[in-house]
């Protein structure tokens, strides 16, 4: 058994953002119906790394468990078909530009008098309603927006990426995933779906801890800091004696005392020295300095132990390389070797672990219109002749 067996999901969505919604259900026994272009099929399949199926590395990751059906949404008899399948739906995801689902008839209002019970998650870049409602974007927009990408890179140097480009397509991700079970528990109560309506930027800006409120008490205006972080120190990346670095976080007072105790200078976390937080953070750069000339003297591996015994949080900056290494990760499972359409892949397992009704990673991405047919024969009853029709015309 999984925890969303018996929920139908119709993912019309683009990319990453809304789809990746409708990957996360679909790992926890959703039937999730991927609804792509005939012939071009979604964008993602041609984002990322090529490979010998056609199909990117990133299709075939976050199209796992999907079901893909080709249908063209600007011709009257694919809109007929989509309107057929909302009909059964119970969750309707979509990341076009505000407006193009009404142009189509599929508005929320229309979707609502086809299925009351069907639950729509609407994402776009500003969502549907503001100012900017009709403007493009993409993550890294999101991200500049949102003021992450503001507080990426050194202090005198540009702003820079925050790690990965499609960050703020994944969290928007989850957030519509959090949306959708939570409308799915209300309509257990009202027999009613709901629309829920996401905007990239808020996604990212949400994550931000205490930045809108510290500006609006106190007018600051947080600035980049390359590794380092507000409010607390040390906690930052260093370069280890063998050219690698480590990340250490020391987030309250106690963390530096077991950090000190590493460095076997206790008396670092005296109260007449730094062992008060206002005090480290009055000499951030003389603590910086200290912590980076210690673990400078030492291999990473050395710092690890050290700080390990001390139960001082440390960890190592690892590249793919390293964790393809870890046993950390291999213990977990967090990566997967999967059947897919190029041979055996390895891509991020399913998150989170449950007990009872683990998701699972049934298949990788599928080809476009693999499963065209099996649908609209066996959820819409057209007959093999009907498909052949629509076919030959263009409409599947």
């Amino acid at each position: 058994m999984q925890a969303l067996e018996g929920i139908r999901v119709l993912d019309l969505g683009t990319f990453i953002a809304g789809p990746f919604c409708g990957t996360v259900l679909g790992e926890f026994g959703a039937e999730v119906i991927k609804v792509e272009r005939p012939g071009a099929g979604d964008h993602l399949r041609r984002f990322g790394s090529d490979t010998d199926c056609g199909d990117t590395l990133v299709w075939l990751s976050e199209g796992r468990n999907k079901r893909s059906v080709t249908l063209d949404l600007g011709d009257q008899r694919g809109r007929e078909l989509i309107r057929e399948l909302i009909a059964g739906a119970d969750v309707v995801i979509e990341n076009f530009r505000p407006g193009v689902m009404e142009r189509w008839g599929l508005g929320w209002e229309q979707i609502q008098a086809l299925n009351p019970r069907a639950i729509l998650l609407r994402v776009s870049a500003y969502g549907q309603s503001g100012p900017y409602r009709d403007l493009p974007g993409f993550a890294r927009i999101a991200h500049a927006f949102s003021g992450l990408a503001y507080l990426a890179g050194e202090p005198d140097g540009p702003p820079v990426t925050p790690g990965s480009t499609s960050l703020a397509d994944y969290t928007t991700g989850l957030y519509g995933v959090i949306g959708v079970l939570l409308a799915l528990r209300a309509r257990e109560s009202t027999g009613r779906g709901q629309c829920v309506d996401l905007a990239l930027y808020e996604t990212i800006f949400r994550l931000l801890d205490e930045l809108a409120p510290a500006y609006q008490q106190y007018g600051y205006v947080r600035e980049r800091m390359g590794a380092d972080t507000v409010n607390v120190v040390p906690h930052s990346h260093y370069r280890t004696k063998d050219g690698l670095w480590i990340a250490i976080a020391c987030s309250n007072d106690e963390m530096f005392a077991r950090l000190a105790r590493a460095m076997d200078r206790p008396e670092l976390a005296a109260d007449d020295r730094f062992g008060p937080k206002e005090a480290r953070l009055a000499a951030r750069d003389e603590v910086n300095a200290l912590v980076g000339e210690w673990v400078g003297s030492l291999t990473r591996q050395e710092v690890l132990d050290r700080c390990r015994a001390t139960q001082a949080p440390a960890g190592p900056l690892n590249s793919i390389a390293d964790i393809f290494e870890d046993p950390q990760y291999a213990h977990r499972g967090t990566i997967r070797l999967q059947d897919s359409r190029i041979g055996p892949l390895a891509v991020p397992g399913v998150l989170p672990a449950l007990s009872e009704t683990p998701g699972e990673i049934h298949w990788l991405g599928p080809a476009l219109g693999a499963d065209t047919d099996a649908v609209l024969g066996g959820i819409l009853h057209r007959t093999p002749a009907e498909i052949a029709r629509l076919r030959d015309d263009g409409v599947i």
